[in-house]
């Protein structure tokens, strides 16, 4: 058993395996993760039932285990901002999140950089956020 918060096994292989400048994708209940990521990253399915897991459930367990070094995020067409952006940027006090558009975001994730895309059951709409993981720098 590990002491770490993080214990899922597919995850921890899937970021054991990602370096500086690979990306995570945590994707909300609606996204289509098979055909929007990258067919060589990682995928795992937590979308157990509508609101379980939730993205900010997710986000808060790898937030423990990554540097996080840039978070990019789906926004609408509109200038109207999402709820869940507030959460993402009191979780990430120190990462601003560059938001993209719909198909761009999509563009992003189906990049070879994605190393792992987390499915989750989250119902909020444009609850999807695409980390990219930094330096871990020595002591």
């Amino acid at each position: 058993m590990l002491k770490t918060e993080l214990l899922h096994p597919e995850i921890l292989q899937a970021l054991g395996e990602a370096g500086h400048g690979a990306q995570v994708l945590i994707a909300d209940g609606n996204y289509p993760l098979l055909t929007r990521s990258s067919a060589g990253a990682h995928r795992v399915h937590l979308n157990l039932a509508p609101g379980l897991v939730t993205v900010t459930d997710v986000l808060g367990v790898l937030i423990g285990a990554i540097p996080i070094e840039a978070a990019h995020v789906m926004g609408p067409d509109t200038d109207e901002e999402p709820g869940i952006f507030a959460d993402f940027r009191r979780m990430l006090p120190e990462t601003p999140l560059q938001r993209l558009g719909r198909f761009a975001f999509y563009d992003m994730a189906r990049s070879p950089d994605l190393a792992l895309a987390i499915s989750t059951g989250e119902q909020r709409i444009y609850a999807n956020i695409l980390l990219t993981i930094g330096v871990v720098m020595p002591e």
